[in-house]
């Protein structure tokens, strides 16, 4: 539904989200479906739209699958089950995926390799690639579905009275500032930089808006890798359906992940050798690129989109401050290995989208995504969770309760993607055979290899 309106000087929302990407969208979605009693602003800087036609290859894992899927950006698991052992699937959303059934990870020229099998987990896949701009696409359209929406843009502002519970989409606004005191958070909202055109209040903000590791301010947790990640689609004379490959070269990690009839690219090298790969003939790179990955699938035979983008860490310190709240890319941008950055992301939403419900409805029982989480929600409750609020609408308290939540899972998947491109990157023999026996011994000590996949699945939980 659309707004017909005018200004006001008051616009207060129980939680307001900065950024409209993946992650902000999905916390919109889930706060949307299990809490709509709840008054929540999504600002949205994108254009109608914006970003659908961006080839970008996502890998998801199993568990970001589920919180999609709760989002309503998934098929249901039913259909999700059935459509995984395609080669490649469509969701009802209009979401088309490639599942990876099987990751063969070895390090180039050195001994030491290791398997996943999507059968030893009990899971209809490992993950599933999907091209950026097709999960937006998924989670609008599941935006478009939510009864309680309301659209709010430069020709139809928020208008005067009582704003009713629901999902508040601004766009396309910028946040053009945010400050919070002892009562609540206040944000500037314009079309440019310039343009002061909206303020909006809400006790509780979330900065879903991360941006890529070369837009990025330094954080207190920062490192240059000196790699450039260059990216682009690939096809070969022998693809192998469901198979994703992480082999672990001296320039760095390479990546192929199944996609459609062959394999997205993500190619870690140094600056200098994204510059001149990206610059050499299709053959030449081929070729190059089938000297470092080798003959298990044929010869590659085409290439097209590539790209380069550089490669960092940049991750805050701590993730809440006071009444705002970070997630995603906004709280921490990984280096790609292992494809754990979205993954990370959706997790942040899930579990704040349920830490915020349950301190609404006065418990603190956290729930895990692959576990069954109640929809049911209790509107106009008292507080009893110390939450400095009323209404039993969420305060610092919650946001307090979802840092602790979150400090588990995301300090392994930091170091994990810290460490990994680091210890492969050491070209010394002695250092070479420590890292096979480290991955020839997940084949030989099963429970290690479960910990392991479940950790790239799910996360940590704590």
């Amino acid at each position: 539904m659309t707004t017909d309106m005018t200004p006001e000087t008051t616009r207060r929302f129980d939680v307001a989200i900065v950024g409209a990407g993946p992650v902000g969208t999905a916390l919109a979605l889930l706060l949307a479906q299990r809490a709509p009693q709840m008054r929540v602003a999504l600002i949205d800087a994108r254009g109608p739209q914006a970003g659908y036609d961006d080839p970008r290859a996502l890998a998801l894992s199993h568990g970001s699958r589920e919180i999609l899927a709760r989002a309503g950006a998934w098929p249901h698991p039913a259909h999700a089950t059935h459509a995984a052992h395609a080669s490649s699937a469509r969701a009802n959303t209009g979401l088309a995926t490639t599942p990876i059934q099987h990751i063969h990870v070895s390090q180039a020229r050195r001994f030491g390799s290791t398997e996943i099998d999507f059968r030893e987990h009990g899971v209809p896949a490992l993950g599933y690639v999907v091209r950026y701009g097709a999960l937006m696409r998924a989670l609008d359209n599941a935006m478009s579905q939510v009864p309680t929406r309301f659209e709010h843009s430069p020709q139809s502002p928020l208008a005067a009275g009582d704003l009713p519970p629901g999902l508040h989409h601004f766009h396309p606004y910028q946040a053009i500032a945010l400050r919070q005191d002892a009562q609540q958070v206040t944000i500037t909202l314009g079309t440019t930089a310039d343009d002061h055109a909206e303020t909006l209040h809400a006790t509780l903000a979330v900065n879903a808006e991360g941006g890529l590791f070369e837009s990025q301010t330094s954080r207190p947790r920062a490192r240059d890798y000196g790699q450039t990640a260059l990216v682009g689609f690939v096809t070969c004379e022998r693809p192998r359906a469901g198979w994703a490959w992480e082999r672990f070269t001296a320039d760095g990690p390479l990546a192929l992940l199944p996609q459609d009839h062959g394999y997205a690219l993500v190619w870690c090298c140094s600056h200098d050798e994204a510059k001149r790969r990206r610059s050499m003939d299709d053959a030449s790179f081929l070729a190059e690129l089938h000297a470092a990955f080798g003959d298990r699938m044929g010869r590659f035979t085409a290439i097209s989109g590539r790209a380069g983008f550089p490669l960092g860490l940049n991750a805050l310190g701590q993730v809440v401050d006071g009444r705002v709240a970070a997630i995603g890319n906004a709280a921490q941008t990984l280096h790609p290995v292992a494809g754990q950055g979205l993954n990370l992301g959706l997790r942040d939403a899930f579990d704040l989208a349920d830490t915020l419900v349950h301190h609404m409805r006065g418990t603190h029982e956290a729930r895990s995504p692959n576990t069954t989480a109640p929809h049911a929600s209790t509107a106009g409750t008292a507080d009893t969770t110390g939450t400095g609020s009323t209404s039993g609408i969420p305060g610092p308290a919650a946001l307090a309760a979802f840092a602790r939540r979150r400090r588990a899972d995301r300090g392994m998947t930091i170091r994990i993607t810290d460490l990994l491109p680091r210890v492969f990157g050491i070209d010394a023999a002695p250092v070479a055979v420590l890292r096979g026996m480290a991955l020839a011994s997940l084949d030989l000590v099963p429970p290690l290899k479960t910990a392991f996949a479940r950790q790239m699945m799910f996360g940590q939980r704590g």
